[in-house]
């Protein structure tokens, strides 16, 4: 087996993913692995999709906008058209990070109250209690 491609097992030990992913991905029409028989060959560019899958994934992007970025791709390949979208997805999916941490730092704030003041409830008990 040459450097170019890639088993099945050594994309999973190399992306730390299962063999039910890749076939995920493949049936998802995102990867598109050689076949040998029965066997899956992932290519170079098998391994560069699956690394950007991931990033997105990592990122929140959903896989319909990951498949779309990667065929912008395949469509013209100046990678100019591609880049300048993905910029706009990623902008857009970071302002929707930062919105779900601000309320989640609010929630957090809310919760710390409620519990400072279920602190001093129970205190407050156990002081009548003696």
């Amino acid at each position: 087996m040459t450097s170019d491609v890639m088993t099945i097992r050594e994309m999973c030990e190399a992306f730390d993913v299962t063999p039910r992913t890749l076939r995920f991905y493949e049936s998802k029409e995102l990867l598109f692995p050689v076949r040998d028989g029965t066997r899956r060959l992932f290519t170079r560019r098998d391994r560069a999709r699956l690394k950007l899958i991931l990033r997105g994934k990592r990122f929140g992007f959903s896989l319909e906008e990951i498949r779309q970025l990667l065929d912008l791709y395949d469509r013209d390949g100046s990678q100019e058209v591609q880049l300048l979208r993905t910029y706009d997805v990623a902008k857009q999916r970071l302002a929707q990070m930062e919105r779900q941490r601000a309320e989640l730092d609010e929630a957090i704030a809310e919760l710390k109250d409620q519990l400072a003041w279920g602190e001093a409830a129970l205190a407050a008990f156990r002081r009548a209690a003696e």
